[in-house]
């Protein structure tokens, strides 16, 4: 039986992963007592005798956590912003091409950011594929629910004396500096970091992930964009979790909401010959945490990827 360790299980990610793992059968979890969870003896041991370990720490405990594990055959699978960019590190998003090779060869597999996730998987492919050039000024907007921050952030919009502030979309990252930034060009082989306004809303878990496009700076016809551009999605994202849906408008809306419980993700195309948006939309919880990593222990273990998923 494969022995799991959730380190950092407290959290907001390692609570929902203990929670979708507790049930199976083929898994055995490593579970430290309250008072040894941050004890770095308890947590070399733990790493040591698992099998898989899940870390749901703040960066600098991810990076201390993986010099625990060194000497041990664990296979790490780290959902914080520690190794996203790092090149000796697979990048858990298998749908894109050439991932899926360096995630089952490697024993350190970075989990991608909520954000990111739907950003790249919208552009990855098109700059792969020489239609949008890498070095493209782009924008990003990106609506999530509140589960998204974490504990803080559930108790402030849950709590009984909640800011009315809080009953509006809140914009964030004001500074053009958010953590996920980095990855968000890396991954998608941008050369220049996008403008990206991420937006807190009022809701549990969803999120949906814009780009805007002229569609001048393409490389093709313009009245072609819209359909090369839903090719090479169809092309690249052939489910069961990711793929390209020609439309998804509920009545001329999209909800940022739709996808919320679970870990699937959908990639669309709109707009017309002069303009264009980019949209993915899925569950900042799933995909974008716990479905996703999941997902990459799955294909570890040899197993079908959407085992105890929500697909």
């Amino acid at each position: 039986m494969t022995k799991v360790f959730i380190d950092g299980s407290a959290g907001t990610t390692g609570l929902r992963i203990v929670e979708r793992l507790s049930t199976r059968r083929d898994l055995s979890l490593i579970i430290l007592p309250d008072d040894k969870r941050k004890d770095p003896q308890a947590r070399k041991e733990a790493l040591h005798s698992a099998d898989i370990a899940f870390l749901c720490l703040p960066d600098a405990a991810a990076v201390e956590a993986v010099a625990l594990a060194e000497g041990s055959d664990c296979v790490i699978i780290d959902t914080s912003t520690a190794h996203r960019t790092n090149e000796a590190w697979a990048y858990g998003f298998p749908e894109l091409s050439g991932r899926k090779e360096k995630i089952l060869a490697s024993k350190r597999i970075a989990n991608p950011g909520c954000h990111a996730s739907g950003f790249v998987a919208l552009v990855e492919p098109l700059v792969s594929a020489g239609l949008l050039p890498a070095d493209a000024e782009l924008c990003c907007f990106s609506l999530t629910g509140y589960s998204g921050g974490g504990k803080n952030m559930i108790a402030e919009y849950e709590g009984e004396k909640r800011d009315p502030l809080l009953a509006a979309p809140r914009q964030y990252g004001l500074t053009q500096q958010h953590k996920h930034l980095k990855e968000m060009a890396k991954i998608a082989s941008l050369e220049k970091l996008p403008a990206f306004s991420p937006i807190v809303a009022p809701f549990y878990s969803g999120m949906e992930v814009t780009i805007p496009l002229f569609t001048h700076h393409l490389n093709c016809e313009a009245k072609n964009a819209i359909s090369e551009i839903t090719e090479i999605y169809k092309k690249t994202f052939r489910g069961p979790i990711v793929s390209c849906i020609e439309s998804t408008s509920e009545n001329g809306f999209l909800s940022a909401g739709a996808l919320s419980g679970k870990d699937t993700m959908e990639v669309s195309v709109y707009g017309n010959e002069d303009r264009i948006i980019l949209v993915s939309r899925f569950d900042n919880l799933g995909k974008g945490a716990s479905g996703a990593a999941i997902q990459n222990m799955n294909l570890i273990l040899g197993l079908d990827e959407t085992t105890g998923l929500a697909v």
